[in-house]
């Protein structure tokens, strides 16, 4: 193997130009020619592709985001849109591919892998609802943007007495609110993996009232119902009125942390190593310190488990 190609996809997330960088200096390390794919999946349909050096990925370890941009791209679940892909990038004698994004990004990864090409899949997303790893890169990040928000928002709930409802991503997976909500003492924590009682909500809310509590957090997972409409439940049902918060994409952003980039360091170049050895389809991920690797395809038929032991803590700590 003499080039291989590097691309993003889906949503970003802090720790991906980490990996991108080791990425590229660990394929020039091992003699490689490495290239850039620019807009995901998108651009690689369009060829949109660069040859990458050393300063390419210089003083980027630090900075959020992805140097490749990322794209949703509908397109590229055609079959012709596939091949269009790999015809562009065997043309430039491209044999391996480094694909760094979420579910959909390792579904692309396994359509061209099935159609004879290589790939090679790193966990790129806030969430932490990818299988075969214990973490994702960027998940520490956005767990500490929210950790830090929540603390903020703390200070103000103190200070006019009220109940705040903190609406965080994760459409399909809670991590982020189940892990924050724990770290911030939240008295309830609202999850998709879980149902949940509006009484128990208001349950806690009263028991805090009564033994002189100032304010009280709620945690919200977005794939839920969105903060607005649990206000709104608990103003009409209850007269219980709080305020939301709707943190959004700034918990997509900023500096990576340190575990972001170690991980996303030792991650791409493990992918590398993975080509070079004449592997394909694999998804590489982190479980008990040790990088590991699974097929693709197992990865995205395994349904990524919530941590029960986190959760049950959270419900023992918030009474």
């Amino acid at each position: 193997m003499k080039k291989i190609a590097v691309l993003t996809s889906g949503g970003d997330s802090p720790g991906m130009n980490a990996a991108i960088r080791a990425v590229v200096r660990k394929g020039i390390y091992s003699g490689l020619e490495v290239y850039g794919v620019y807009q995901g999946y998108a651009g690689l349909m369009e060829g949109n592709l660069k040859k990458l050096d050393l300063g390419s990925v210089g003083d980027i370890i630090h900075r959020g985001g992805t140097i490749l941009y990322s794209a949703r791209s509908e397109e590229f679940k055609k079959d012709e849109s596939q091949a269009k892909a790999i015809e562009h990038l065997r043309h430039l004698g491209i044999e391996g591919l480094v694909v760094i994004g979420g579910d959909g990004s390792y579904r692309g990864a396994a359509k061209l892998t099935e159609k004879g090409f290589p790939c090679v899949c790193l966990p790129g997303t806030i969430d932490n609802d990818i299988a075969g790893t214990d973490y994702t890169i960027g998940f520490d990040t956005a767990l500490n943007t929210v950790i830090s928000s929540i603390d903020k928002i703390r200070d103000t709930a103190t200070s006019h007495d009220r109940a705040f409802i903190i609406e965080v991503m994760g459409r399909h997976a809670g991590d982020i609110a189940l892990f924050s909500g724990l770290a911030v003492g939240a008295e309830s924590i609202i999850i998709p993996e879980r149902p949940f009682e509006i009484e128990d909500i208001v349950q806690k809310l009263h028991k805090g009232i009564e033994r002189g509590k100032k304010h009280s957090i709620i945690v919200l997972a977005e794939g839920v119902c969105t903060g607005n409409e649990l206000s709104k439940l608990l103003v009409d049902q209850y007269q219980i009125e709080t305020h939301v918060s709707v943190l959004g994409h700034m918990q997509r952003g900023g500096s990576p942390t340190g575990l972001d980039r170690i991980l996303a360091s030792r991650l791409g170049a493990r992918a590398v190593e993975l080509l070079v050895e004449g592997k394909s389809g694999r998804a590489i991920g982190m479980q008990k310190q040790e990088i590991v690797d699974h097929s693709i395809n197992r990865i995205l038929n395994q349904k990524d488990p919530l941590s029960e032991g986190v959760y049950t803590l959270s419900q023992q700590l918030s009474i």
